[in-house]
């Protein structure tokens, strides 16, 4: 029975995490609409200091849609383990991308649509070898767990590495290397998915009738989550100000879902049930996304295609015979697919769509 049980939350909880990357992403390209409606009407844009987006409809569809996705995003740690919920929120840059290519007129060339597929063939991956067994269910098993020596090394050490990163690394070099506030956000933010956690088991047991609010830990877990998401929006935010967004996303997931892995493999102890072969499926389908992620970011402003690959080859082909590898007079495919891309390169906002991994690794800033 207990078994079933588990099942039976492991599938609401990745339900949760389906629908929560569909809803946020979903909620940018509609924001975004709205903003092009707005520009489009002459009035003051947002990143000039207007707030003529506070009148447009389609701007608060985004913003219900955007706390939709955070509301199921926030519930399905309460059923699924974070092993799971956390790197399926890569789906939600995936919605952002296609859609955008739809409603947006953003081309989405071929190395995003094989980023997309490869995206999706590492989630299924994740989900067939993710564990669904359940470890934590309890307040009073969380509080034990907590207390367990390996987390509270963990957690010491991540304190340390962010205060270090904090106020020794950052003011000498967050504004020149990327890694720096990056890594800030990344560390905090394995804390702040297991308050997640926490407080998602906390709500199941409120509505089973126990009184949880008579449990310091509800509230230590609430002001710590209040705490690592705060820190997470500011610094994440300076990331995005200074460096440039199709280079900062990659790299806040990457290094934001390794955490969270480790964190945890460290308290939830959910890998301990996984045998060899679901551990490395899991893990091949994690760098599977990492890499889907990479060629849907890397390559979002060269302009190439089936088509223009075609057209390229053809034309090599009749520069006629190569010297040393190199056709006389001729250019390479990137060459040509290069100067495609720089007549357009001026007229196109970059990286709008993509903001949202911010949204759902835990930030809630608007």
């Amino acid at each position: 029975m207990a078994q079933d049980r588990g099942k039976y939350d492991f599938y609401i909880g990745l339900a949760l995490a389906i629908s929560s990357s569909l809803f946020i992403g979903g909620s940018f390209i509609l924001k975004k609409k709205g903003l092009l409606r707005l520009a489009r009407r002459g009035s003051t844009r947002a990143g000039q200091g207007g707030h003529a987006y506070l009148k447009e409809w389609l701007w608060w569809a985004g913003l219900l849609s955007m706390g939709a996705g955070e509301a199921a995003n926030f519930a399905a740690y309460a059923f699924a383990p974070a092993t799971l919920v956390t790197p399926l929120g890569a789906l939600s840059v995936l919605v952002s991308a296609v859609l955008s290519s739809y409603f947006l007129t953003e081309r989405l060339n071929l190395h995003g649509k094989l980023g997309c597929l490869l995206s999706i063939l590492g989630s299924t991956t994740m989900v067939i070898h993710a564990p669904q067994e359940e470890e934590i269910d309890s307040l009073e098993n969380m509080a034990k767990k907590l207390v367990d020596p390996g987390f509270v090394l963990f957690a010491t050490l991540v304190i340390i590495v962010a205060l270090i990163f904090i106020f020794v690394i950052g003011p000498r070099h967050g504004q020149t290397n990327i890694l720096v506030y990056i890594t800030i956000c990344s560390v905090i933010g394995a804390l702040s998915v297991s308050c997640v956690k926490g407080l998602g088991i906390t709500i199941k047991e409120a509505f089973a009738g126990h009184p949880v609010l008579r449990n310091p830990l509800s509230w230590l877990l609430l002001l710590s989550l209040v705490a690592c998401v705060s820190t997470q929006i500011n610094y994440l935010n300076k990331a995005l100000d200074i460096f440039n967004t199709s280079l900062v996303t990659p790299i806040y997931y990457v290094f934001f879902t390794t955490s969270v892995l480790t964190c945890s493999a460290i308290l939830f102890k959910e890998w301990e049930h996984m045998g060899y072969d679901d551990i490395i499926g899991t893990l091949s389908g994690f760098f599977t996304i990492i890499v889907g992620i990479f060629l849907l970011h890397a390559f979002k402003d060269v302009n190439v295609s089936l088509a223009t690959l075609a057209v390229s080859i053809r034309k090599e082909e009749r520069n006629g015979p190569v010297s040393n590898g190199v056709a006389p007079h001729s250019h390479t495919a990137y060459e040509l697919l290069h100067n495609d891309t720089t007549g357009d390169f001026e007229d196109r906002e970059i990286g709008l769509p993509f903001d949202s991994i911010a949204r759902r690794n835990g930030s809630t800033g608007s």
